[in-house]
């Protein structure tokens, strides 16, 4: 069996592809310029304020598209961001500088999904994207070559293939990467001199790539890599940090999952979130309380398990649990559509993980009013 060649075609929300046989189609992750194509049109209608050098949008604007608002029109946007509003103002601002960002936070905080919406509004393009991990070369941020055209007529720019930062530089625009401290050390500090000197050499041609008007880069790492691959001094003074916390509040981690997993329920089919809010917050306050060591009202102490129980992984919870009550239930989200997915990103380690599992079970899940069906739902995956 053939499968039909796909030839994007993106439209204005960014979700549409046609296949060669004009079968419509749709991308599964839209980049977040195409995904809200229309609130950036908006905004930059409605924008009139000073904007950088190639800057889409004013940093007010940028600002905006992050954390939400109604425009002039009446346009809405939709918050991207859920946190202090002084964090995205310092990040935006800290682009609209000579300095890079790093994104820092536990796992989960976001950092990804800041850093992809910065960079759209910003230059309108997120993809210059490198990502980082134990493997990736010095060749995935300086350039490569096309090996064909290298033996057969020598080095030349022709047979130079740019990187995303070199892209980036040449086209004065916003470059990411993630997961910075995975990536190893000697790689990193190729780093230095394009974000110092704002110039990439290319010492086989005798030639250099300089920064044009608009070039930075956004850089993310996570807390829990810091003894990964460290960070040199040197590197560090490159980069504004900015610390993206977790969720100051319950009711706030609450709206971050069920705006998200709207978003995700939606591009699937799901069934509408509103109806499972009940199950969302029961699973962030289980997430919330194994995560701080003791129960809301602060009178229980708690094991932890050895996972990071982030927001982003509550989001897969439940959108695992919205699937199995579209598919296997009535549409309806429920304890034993989530119970199951709650266990495997509670105990990552069969052993100690499972014995905090059964114990939080027992002390707090089985005691609490309102909480009998979820406790026999959970007690019914554990067992």
């Amino acid at each position: 069996m053939t499968l039909p060649e796909t030839t994007t075609d993106t439209t204005a929300s960014g979700t549409a592809d046609t296949t060669a046989d004009g079968t419509a189609g749709e991308v599964l992750r839209p980049h977040a310029e195409d995904a809200f194509g229309h609130e950036l049109a908006a905004l930059a209608a409605a924008d009139d304020r000073p904007r950088p050098t190639r800057w889409r949008l004013s940093p007010w604007a940028v600002a905006t598209y992050l954390l939400g608002g109604t425009l002039p029109d009446g346009t809405v946007i939709t918050p991207k961001y859920v946190g202090p509003r002084r964090i995205v103002e310092v990040a935006v601002t800290t682009l609209a500088t000579d300095r890079a960002l790093l994104l820092l936070g536990v796992p989960g905080t976001a950092k990804t999904w800041v850093s992809e919406h910065l960079a759209a509004a910003v230059s309108g393009d997120s993809t210059l994207l490198v990502q980082g991990t134990a493997g990736t070369p010095e060749e995935a941020i300086r350039y490569g070559w096309n090996y064909a055209r290298l033996l057969a007529h020598g080095p030349s720019r022709d047979a130079l293939v740019p990187s995303p930062v070199m892209r980036a530089m040449a086209q004065g625009m916003t470059a990411r990467v993630e997961e910075l401290t995975r990536i190893p050390a000697d790689v990193q500090d190729t780093l230095i001199t394009v974000l110092s000197e704002k110039t990439l050499p290319i010492p086989e041609l005798g030639q250099e790539v300089q920064a044009v008007g608009g070039f930075n880069l956004i850089a993310t790492a996570n807390d829990r890599d810091r003894g990964i691959n460290e960070l040199s001094s040197a590197l560090r003074r490159r980069f504004n940090t900015v610390v993206l916390p977790l969720p100051a509040t319950p009711e706030a981690e609450v709206d971050i999952v069920a705006r998200r997993v709207d978003q995700i329920g939606r591009s699937l089919d799901l069934p509408a979130v509103p109806e499972g809010v009940d199950e969302i917050r029961r699973v962030v306050t289980v997430f919330r309380e194994l995560r701080d060591g003791v129960t809301t009202d602060g009178r229980t102490k708690l094991k932890s398990p050895s996972g990071t129980l982030s927001t982003a992984e509550a989001i897969s919870v439940v959108t695992g649990g919205l699937a199995l009550a579209s598919h296997f239930g009535d549409g309806v989200l429920r304890s034993a559509d989530i119970a199951a997915g709650l266990l495997g990103a509670v105990v990552r380690d069969p052993a100690a993980d499972r014995v905090v599992w059964q114990e939080y079970l027992e002390t707090v899940v089985r005691e609490r009013d309102g909480w009998k069906d979820f406790y026999r739902a959970c007690r019914e995956v554990t067992a």
